[in-house]
């Protein structure tokens, strides 16, 4: 038995843009439907989605079989979660509110085995390993570690530079929504001054040799953000979809209220 190849750093090892969805919505069918629709990758999003070890576990094990990779957004930066979602098969981890270098080393730490990091070692009790099964699999393991953090405040923006600089971080995820309210443009994600903030930073990460990303729900500005330098862009999520395509679905029938949004939203 063999050690899964992490197919999220492949996609971006081959240069081409990786595009994915947000899963927001906790259900394992769920998850296998949009396995099947053909992105890149799949984000389950247990920082704002109601999302515990069991359910991210459900939906790590529906993607599986698909030609599709998961990536796991834990709630906070917690070496024992990260401990925990690593076990249950996550190798690819895009982790919220990294504002200095020293949170982005404390990561690539939690991510690791010794010598290179402190996670415990707990084989016989992880799906990761297959439960003891991988050979080889505690000196292999974190090869296959992808490590993103996020770049979401003028802190973290003004950190950049020092960020980019920590081996072991794989690559820096600039999030419009939360970074536009640390701007003082709340809920105006698509404000020209925090989209050049991103497409800055977004060069920067390119330029560092690193992976760039965000999540943009504008294909136009999804394109002008791969021209800046990202490498992989999340262009919807299923919650929202679920809710607009079924009001929309309502109204076409019924009449009353317009869908939740009647456009492409800048960003999430």
């Amino acid at each position: 038995m063999e050690l899964p190849k992490n197919q999220f750093k492949a996609g971006l090892a081959t240069g081409e843009t990786q595009f994915g969805l947000w899963c927001g919505i906790p259900d394992n069918s769920v998850a296998e439907m949009l396995a099947c629709a053909g992105f890149d990758w799949l984000l389950i999003d247990s920082e704002h989605a109601p999302f515990d070890l069991r359910t991210i576990m459900a939906h790590l094990q529906a993607i599986a079989p698909y030609d599709v990779a998961p990536i796991v957004r834990p709630v906070i930066g917690d070496t024992a979660l990260i401990k925990q979602l690593i076990d249950i098969g996550a190798q690819t981890l895009l982790v919220p509110m990294i504002d200095t270098a020293e949170q982005a080393k404390e990561m690539v730490r939690a991510v690791r085995y010794p010598p290179e990091g402190v996670r415990g070692l707990g084989t016989s009790l992880a799906r990761a390993a297959r439960w003891n099964q991988i050979p080889g699999y505690l000196k292999k393991a974190n090869a296959e570690i992808c490590l993103i953090v996020q770049a979401e405040t003028t802190t973290a923006i003004e950190n950049l530079d020092e960020i980019l600089a920590v081996d072991g971080v794989d690559g820096v995820f600039i999030g419009p929504s939360d970074l536009s309210a640390s701007m003082g443009y709340i809920g105006d994600a698509g404000n020209p001054v925090v989209v050049e903030t991103i497409k800055q930073g977004l060069g920067k990460i390119k330029a560092a040799g690193k992976w760039g990303g965000l999540l943009c729900l504008d294909p136009s500005m999804a394109q002008e953000y791969i021209e800046a330098g990202a490498s992989f862009v999340g262009v919807g999520v299923d919650s929202m979809i679920l809710a607009n395509e079924t009001r929309k679905l309502a109204q076409k029938f019924k009449g009353g209220a317009e869908p939740v949004s009647t456009k492409p939203q800048a960003s999430y």
